[in-house]
Order: C-alpha cells, then structure tokens, then sequence
C-alpha cells in the first residue's frame, strides 16, 4: 500500500487490519453469549453482557473513526502549536509504521530531513506492527536504527518527532535511554515532540482494557525528566490524544 496519502476511512481500517485478532476474540465472546442468551433467556446478566461487548466494540471503533479519520490529525497542524520557531533541521522517527513524512516534508520544505525507523522484531513484539510492516512499505529512505545507540550528532537536530512511536518501546529504561540519547541530539532551541494516548479515563471508555497499551501522564513525566528533559508545553489534539514539546533543562521556557 502507499502510506503517503490517506485514503477515506484508512485509519479505523488500519485499527482493524492491524488488530483483527482482538476482535475475532470478542465476536467470539459475543457469540459464547448469544448462545448462552438462547439456552437461559431470562438471564439479566448475559443480556447486560451482551450489551456491554456490543458498546465497547462499537465506542473503539467510532472513537478510531474519529480521532484517525475525522479530524486533521494526519494534517499535523498541531505542530504549529507546539513548535515555536522554523526548523532547518528535523527527524521523523517511527516504530514500524510511517504515515506522516510526506506531509511532514510538505510542512517544511526547506528543512533538512531524516526518517529513522527503530522497530525490532525481537524487542518490539507487537503483532499489529508486524502486520502493518506487511501491508505498507517504508517510507523512501528510511533508515533502519537501534534505540540504544542512534546515529545522531550531539547538538544537531532542530525538531525531533515520534508520532504513535515511543510507546512500542515497552521497556522503561530503553525508553529513558533513548530520550537520553534524543536530548543530546537537539539544539540548544531544539525540541522533541511526542504525540501518544493516554492511559486515561477517557481512553479506558473509547478502548478499554486496550488501553493498558498505552502509557499514563505520570509515566510519561517519569521517562523525560529520567532522560534530562522537561515539558515545554503540552496540548490536546483530540480529547484521546497529547502531544507533548520537549527541551533540554537549563534551556529558556
């Protein structure tokens, strides 16, 4: 498939491509329960079952609808909102799967760019990257990298973005460790943007126990100042969605 331009409703189709097992699993809960429905029709319980799975199933996949296909997310004017000045120099770095680099290029045409990919098949074992690896070709250029030991310079990169990435980095000192080494790769003006899910009430609704993939804010916090890093601001794309600007401490606010 061509990941540089999204096709209408490529992101809630994505959702179930990438993570058709979890659903197979819950429309076999659900026919456990219809059957159970037929055999004992008087019971409130397997009703109320029922409808609860029908609801979560129906909330994930209207929630995906929303926040991958209906809104401007994949627009990244986000980014205008949280990066201050103009960027000569930025790296796009993905877990797997890229769907933002023609557009980042777009936004910025003048500045000098990379795309890393850090996906590991022996560390990062989620299924739905593998099989969205399967379905989309990397982006032109791409290098392939390793978390612990990134080809960058110190002081040599204006903007740094992981959009839907670092969470797949599901070892919390590697995850320290490479914002570390990210810290170190930026300007002194430099910052590294962050867009992720929470692991939060809202999201709990809208996903449920899928929710557990995602990391929390006091998580979050934990990793960049473990790497030396703060929160220069933070905002909400969509109510399921944050995206965080990070600097170096000691650096003007």
């Amino acid at each position: 498939m061509d990941s540089t331009i999204r096709k209408p409703f490529q992101g809630v189709t994505n959702i179930i491509l990438f993570n058709w097992h979890t659903f197979v699993i819950a429309l076999v809960f659900l026919l456990l329960l219809i059957i159970g429905k037929i055999n004992f029709p008087d019971n409130i319980i397997i009703t109320a079952t029922i409808l609860v799975t029908l609801l979560s199933i129906a909330l994930s996949l209207v929630t995906s609808l929303y926040v991958y296909d209906l809104t401007d997310l994949y627009k990244l004017r986000f980014l205008d909102k949280l990066i201050s000045f103009k960027p000569e120099s930025i790296v796009n770095i993905n877990a797997g799967f890229d769907e933002i680099s023609e557009v980042l290029k777009r936004k910025y045409p003048e500045a000098k760019f990379s795309i890393f990919d850090f996906y590991d098949p022996l560390l990062h074992t989620e299924v739905s990257i593998e099989r969205a690896r399967k379905l989309y070709k990397p982006y032109p250029g791409t290098e392939i990298i390793n978390t612990k030991a990134l080809p960058l310079e110190e002081g040599s990169v204006d903007i740094i973005l992981l959009m839907f990435a670092a969470h797949e980095i599901r070892n919390e000192d590697e995850r320290i460790l490479f914002f570390e080494q990210l810290r170190k790769a930026i300007t002194i003006q430099g910052m590294i943007i962050v867009v992720e899910h929470q692991r939060d009430l809202v999201n709990f609704i809208a996903y449920n126990i899928g929710f557990f993939h995602f990391y929390s804010g006091k998580n979050w916090l934990k990793v960049f100042t473990g790497a030396g890093l703060k929160i220069y601001k933070e905002i909400k794309i969509t109510p399921f969605i944050s995206g965080y600007a990070l600097k170096k401490y000691g650096t003007a606010s």
